[in-house]
């Protein structure tokens, strides 16, 4: 009993990828498209986006054209070629401005540039795609009921950025023996831009604590033709600090360097 079933059910699936290829290779176009769609229905996704990537060419000023290209966004998207979907679910918009799944298809472009972001550590080029979507879809929905989410995915995203930009910075900081002058300049610049592009970052005392190490160092490591404008930077790193965070957790450590830079000045005062 079991050896027939088993052959029953092995007939069956031969004949299913039989039927499926001869539509694929011979079919005309009205049949490949009824063949996605059974593939499309029955989460037969790869072979689904393989129909109809033949068959669009042939709809492509058709009224189906709407339905083929939501349903290859979200095989897509079910696939996990987030990418792929990102940008399906985007052109979709942009194409069909008047359908009922336009708002939807904008949440999936943001969630799938989202999901296809990468760890912190690497290019976020998709992670900034991401971001700027879902900022669009809170703008352009501000009642739909995927809001909450948005907002979500948004803080979510933001933090992934903000750690990133901060990690960029920290590296320029820690690589300075290689380079003070550059590196030092460069941590400055960095902590600089990030707590200007993310205003209220949850990175911001230890960014200033950073910026006031990397303008003590720069400071103290500089010739006396620079060192007077240099350590004047540094003391005023120092102020933003504690003006930001009088009771930083960076407070003695801050409090050394403050007392290295006032005894510099002193120092080259005499000199």
């Amino acid at each position: 009993m079991k050896n027939l079933l088993y052959l029953t059910f092995v007939g069956v699936l031969l004949t299913s990828c039989s039927e499926y290829q001869k539509v694929f290779n011979k079919g005309t176009a009205e049949k490949q498209y009824a063949m996605a769609t059974k593939m499309y229905d029955a989460k037969k996704y790869n072979k689904a986006l393989n129909l109809f990537e033949k068959l669009t060419p042939s709809y492509r000023d058709k009224p189906q054209m709407q339905r083929i290209q939501f349903m290859v966004a979200q095989a897509n998207f079910n696939t996990k070629n987030y990418v792929s979907a990102g940008y399906y679910f985007d052109r979709f918009t942009l194409s069909y401005p008047q359908s009922s799944k336009k708002e939807e298809a904008a949440f999936m472009s943001a969630k799938s540039y989202m999901l296809a972001s990468p760890v912190f550590s690497l290019d976020q080029t998709d992670t900034s795609k991401g971001l700027n979507a879902f900022q669009f879809f809170i703008d352009t929905y501000p009642n739909s009921k995927r809001l909450a989410e948005a907002n979500k995915y948004y803080q979510e995203i933001n933090y992934k950025l903000q750690k990133k930009a901060f990690e960029i910075a920290k590296v320029y900081y820690t690589t300075a023996d290689y380079d003070p002058l550059r590196n030092y300049t460069a941590a400055i610049q960095a902590f600089d831009n990030l707590l200007e592009d993310y205003l209220g970052t949850e990175f911001k005392e230890e960014a200033l604590y950073y910026r006031l190490k990397a303008s003590h160092d720069l400071a103290i490591r500089s010739s006396d033709r620079k060192k007077a404008e240099r350590i004047n930077a540094a003391i005023k790193s120092y102020e933003k600090l504690k003006r930001n965070f009088p009771k930083t957790k960076y407070l003695v450590d801050s409090n050394k360097m403050l007392a290295n830079l006032e005894n510099a000045q002193k120092q080259l005062i005499k000199s």
